[in-house]
């Protein structure tokens, strides 16, 4: 059987080490005899995973003691929605800087319960993050939100936006724990489990406890983060499950150095393939600015700018057959994406670099 390496977007690649602790301790859960998917959320066995969990965050991003965290269902889309909700009465308005499919989304959501302004010059292909000086922030503004990582377009801001002492928000879903953050500078950071830190069904959000208590009154106790502040993240029954399985990959991550070493391997990885692209004197093409490539989804096409159907199909079938699986870009924009987030290995990207230059080889001629 050929070995599977698994480059999708999300749900993405989980750790190996962290498959074999999930199988041991699915039907019998630290010695309580009983799998963790029948146990209470109201149990010892899951109050104190909880409070593990929200330990190993705050270690690995130093965490200061002035932010909540907290987990929650409903993945990141969920917070396009709770982010205005609990935010956005501050002023009645805030700036969205769009940079990608996701924070436009963002956008489109928060328009629903305040007025939104899009800081960032509107364009049809998103290629970059628009220089500073051209954003037209609102200094009456509730907050700024960024998405850090857009998985789909494979743009990453590469620096922390100056908001002149409004708090900034993030949307870190796709490159969570890939590198070291620091957190003081953001209002709110949030982020779905299933790219980078687990798997689907929960939110973690890092919120900053003079931005609680700002909720709308329509806002769902669901959704309200100072609400589940109080409940501790057990309003009602939540993903125990994936927030336990987001918990063991974090403690993986712990182990294998933290967030300098993957940020390291993350540096790596992702030149490979660049590497691979520009040495390519065009078969292959990132459609990113360079200052703005994604270390995470790293997206491209074949042949030309607009990519070479044929070409691609066929890159496609070959690499597929050779176990290199989820290469496919998304449906928004098709051609060709590359995740390489943490669980996966130095020597899974060097396996798809070697495909990529024997493609290359065979078909640029």
């Amino acid at each position: 059987m050929v070995k599977i390496h698994n480059f999708g977007a999300g749900p993405a690649k989980l750790p190996e080490e962290v498959y074999e602790i999930i199988k041991k301790e699915l039907t019998n859960y630290e010695n309580s005899g009983i799998s963790l998917l029948e146990t209470s959320h109201r149990s010892g066995t899951y109050l104190k995973l909880n409070t593990e969990i929200q330990a190993v965050v705050r270690r690995l991003l130093n965490v200061p003691d002035n932010y909540k965290i907290l987990f929650l269902s409903g993945g990141g889309q969920g917070e396009f929605a709770a982010v205005p909700l609990n935010l956005i009465s501050r002023t009645g308005t805030a700036d969205y800087v769009v940079t990608g499919a996701w924070s436009a989304k963002a956008a489109k959501e928060a328009k629903k319960y305040g007025k939104v302004n899009v800081v960032t010059p509107h364009t049809e292909r998103y290629e970059g993050i628009p220089d500073q000086s051209t954003w037209k922030l609102d200094p009456n503004a509730s907050y700024v939100h960024i998405c850090t990582n857009e998985t789909i377009h494979g743009v990453e801001f590469d620096f922390v936006p100056d908001t002149k002492g409004v708090p900034l928000v993030a949307d870190m879903s796709s490159n969570f724990m890939s590198k070291k953050v620091d957190v003081s500078k953001f209002g709110v950071i949030y982020g779905g489990a299933q790219k980078n830190i687990g798997t689907s069904g929960v939110a973690l959000v890092i919120v900053r406890e003079d931005l609680l208590n700002h909720a709308l009154p329509i806002c769902p106790s669901i959704l309200d983060w100072t609400v589940n502040v109080k409940a501790d993240s057990i309003l009602n029954t939540p993903p125990m499950f994936a927030i336990y399985i987001m918990g063991r990959v974090l403690q993986w991550i712990e182990s294998k150095g933290g967030l300098e070493k993957m940020a390291e391997l993350a540096t790596k990885k992702s030149s490979l393939v660049y590497n691979i692209i520009e040495e390519s004197n065009g078969f292959y093409y990132a459609p990113v600015a360079k200052n703005a490539r994604s270390k995470m989804n790293i997206p491209f096409r074949i042949g030309s700018a607009k990519g070479d159907d044929a070409l691609e199909k066929e890159f496609l079938k070959g690499a597929e057959a050779l176990g290199l699986i989820q290469l496919k870009g998304h449906r928004d924009v098709g051609g060709i994406r590359a995740s390489t987030y943490n669980a996966v290995t130095l020597e899974e990207v060097e396996v798809l670099v070697k495909y990529m230059r024997d493609f290359y080889n065979k078909h640029s001629k």
